[in-house]
This record gives C-alpha cells, sequence and structure tokens, in this order.
C-alpha cells in the first residue's frame, strides 16, 4: 500500500454509483450478458470519473460484482443459494425506536414490502468464481493501462460475512466449520487479486457481532477466532497488501447497538492487513482520541472515514480537513489516508455521493498544506 509521504491520499471503501446504463441492463436476467458486454467501458469510465474528481486509491466501482459486497458471491462459491430471510438482524433497534421507518433497511418495512432474501449454505463450499474473477482483474488492467494511477485496490467479502443473519447454516454442523469453509475457498481470490498487483481489501461488517446480539466479552472471543482464521487464510500474501474495512452496516438507522473501537482495535491490530479502513463520522466522530493513548503498530495505516454513508449532508472541506490533521498528529502523517465510512454507491444519490468525494479531496488538500 502506499502512504501518505507528500500528501495525504485519497481512496474509498468500494462500491460506486452505478451509470443508468448499467442499472438499465442489471434489472433484468434478459439483459445480464449484455450488461457483462457493457462492462469493460463502464469499468474505464468510472476510473476516469474517479481520477477526474481527485482520488488516488481507487477501484472498478464493484461493477463486475452483482449481489452487493457479500451477496455477489452466489455465483462465485458452490454450496450457497438464495432463500426466504427468516430474521434480520438490528430487530432489537427497531423495538427500540418502534415508529422509526426511516432509512434504506431500517425501521419497519412497508406492509407490501417485497419478502426478503438471504443467503443460505445448503452444501459443501468451494470457490467456482475463477472466471468472474479474471474479468474483473482484466478490466481494472485495461482501465488503468496508461493512467496516472497512485494505486488500486480491489475488495472481496470476508468469511464470516458472506452471509450475516441468522438461520445462514443448514449444511455445516456448526457457524465456526461454515466460516473455515468459506475462508478456504476465498483464500483463491484474495491471492488471486494480490497477485494480479492489486490492494486486497477484506469487507468485515460487524453487525453481525455487534453488542446488540453478543457481550462485548463474547464479541470479542468470536472476532478473535475469526482473526485467526483470516489470518490462516492470508498465509503466503504481503500484510502491506491487505487492508480490511470494518463497519457496522450501511443503514441510515439510529446505530445505537454499533461497537466502540476501543472494544476491538486491539484485536484487529493481530490481523495480517496493515491498512485498516474504519467509521469516523456521527456516533463515532470522537474515536480519533483513542490514539491520545494507543500506539500504532509499526506497518499499520489508517483509512478513517472522513465522509459518511448514512446522511445526504455534505461535509465541509475544512470539517474533513480537521479530522484528519487530529489523527495524524497522533499517529504520523504518513500513516493515514481520508476514505469513506462505507462504500457511498447506492447509498446516497450519485450527485450527492460525487460531491462527497469532491469534498474529500478538497478537505486532504487543506490537510496536506497543514501537514506537509
Amino acid at each position: 500500500m502506499k502512504r501518505s509521504t507528500d500528501h495525504i491520499l485519497t481512496s474509498h471503501v468500494g462500491t460506486l454509483p452505478r451509470p443508468e446504463e448499467l442499472q438499465r441492463l442489471l434489472a433484468s436476467e434478459d439483459t445480464k450478458d449484455e450488461y457483462f458486454q457493457h462492462l469493460p467501458h463502464a469499468v474505464s469510465d468510472i476510473v476516469q470519473k474517479q481520477l477526474d474528481v481527485g482520488l488516488d486509491v481507487i477501484n472498478d466501482g464493484e461493477f463486475g460484482k452483482i449481489g452487493g459486497f457479500s451477496g455477489y458471491v452466489r455465483t462465485r462459491l458452490s454450496g450457497w443459494e438464495q432463500k426466504p430471510l427468516q430474521q434480520a438482524i438490528g430487530r432489537e433497534q427497531r423495538e427500540q425506536f418502534p415508529h422509526y421507518s426511516v432509512g434504506r433497511t431500517g425501521g419497519q418495512p412497508a406492509a407490501d414490502a417485497a419478502p426478503q432474501r438471504q443467503m443460505v449454505c445448503t452444501g459443501p463450499v468451494s470457490y467456482i468464481g475463477e472466471a468472474e474473477l479474471e474479468r474483473d482483474i482484466s478490466n481494472m488492467r485495461a482501465a488503468i493501462t496508461g493512467q496516472p494511477v497512485t494505486d488500486v485496490f480491489m475488495a472481496a467479502v470476508s468469511p464470516d460475512n458472506v452471509n450475516y443473519q441468522p438461520g445462514s447454516n443448514e449444511f455445516y454442523p456448526s457457524e465456526e466449520e461454515l466460516v473455515l469453509a468459506n475462508a478456504a475457498a476465498l483464500r483463491h481470490e484474495y491471492k488471486t487479486i494480490t497477485d494480479a498487483g492489486y490492494v486486497l481489501q477484506i469487507d468485515m461488517p460487524i453487525m453481525k457481532y455487534n453488542a446488540l446480539s453478543l457481550t462485548v466479552e463474547e464479541f470479542r472471543e468470536r472476532f478473535a477466532r475469526l482473526i485467526e482464521i483470516l489470518n490462516d487464510a492470508l498465509t503466503g500474501i504481503d500484510p502491506d497488501q491487505v487492508r480490511v474495512h470494518i463497519c457496522y452496516g450501511g443503514m441510515k438507522i439510529a446505530h445505537t447497538g454499533d461497537l466502540m473501537l476501543n472494544q476491538y482495535i486491539d484485536l484487529l491490530f493481530h490481523l495480517n492487513a496493515n491498512g485498516i479502513s474504519y467509521d469516523q463520522n456521527v456516533r463515532h466522530d470522537h474515536e480519533w482520541t483513542i490514539f491520545q493513548d494507543l500506539k500504532l503498530p509499526d506497518g499499520k495505516l489508517l483509512v478513517p472515514g472522513v465522509v459518511a454513508h448514512t446522511t445526504d449532508v455534505v461535509e465541509h472541506p475544512e470539517l474533513i480537513a480537521e479530522r484528519l490533521v487530529r489523527l495524524a498528529k497522533l499517529v504520523g502523517r504518513q500513516n493515514v489516508i481520508a476514505g469513506t465510512d462505507c462504500g457511498l454507491g447506492g447509498r446516497v444519490h450519485e450527485e450527492i455521493a460525487w460531491a462527497k468525494f469532491a469534498a474529500m479531496v478538497a478537505g486532504a488538500r487543506l490537510a496536506s498544506d497543514d501537514l506537509f
């Protein structure tokens, strides 16, 4: 991973707004083949758009993934199928705020809403997505050829988040055995991405292990085991070519059940991934203060979210600069890259997303003026 050696670099978490043409082609099974034919051009365009707005560490917008940050693996892992959602995580917050119905997936669903579906493991898990993965890598390679790109990342789901809802395992004797099977299969994806020369981003939302369903002690025990499993899956991969993204779900809800960074970051430091991308907005805006007393381990790099996906408000560049400067002065300017709380595509309007990116770039420049 590149460091902020002469200015604060800028990046994001992954998913970007799909252009209207891709959305149209994605709406029907009859146009799926046409979607993938159009994909190389769309990836080239989104690379150019990221460069035009001033982002340094970029990706393909995750346009090659159908089904979201975790659901995309339904065509890359055997043993998984879609079934009706039995019980959504977050119900406790809906009970806490029974009349709250605002948000992408928060609040009470409308009476006429279509039934939700989830990924369910019904058979042995193995990796079958080689062709799709190579397609994404090839499209990315073609799009960045001849472009002034600082660095490139590609995201892949963590083994515990192939599905994060209850009732997702109908085959393996235990949840841990399911996670182990997912990890063994996903290792191929992790290694292929890094072998291609890209930074691997492991998407690891911890909503499954939040304080709404587990005590902090229970969470830490399970999270520590997940770190062990991931480290085994990352064997042979340079930790400096891996970053992990932690978040608390993309929902526009109260987030009163979110964990706090100081409840798990000591465990996260043991992951063989030098980059740590995390929420640092709204409910988490105070958490930079933990680094007043906590030393960042050598080699580690922080990618704090300085713009949020849970609000349409476009953050002011001076606020973004303040967030970056105060953290950089604690952990070292070279160890900070400006990021987003989560993927903006699908969570805020396209125009808002790009306005947030422009504000982030402007804020990073202000921070750089102060720090360099």
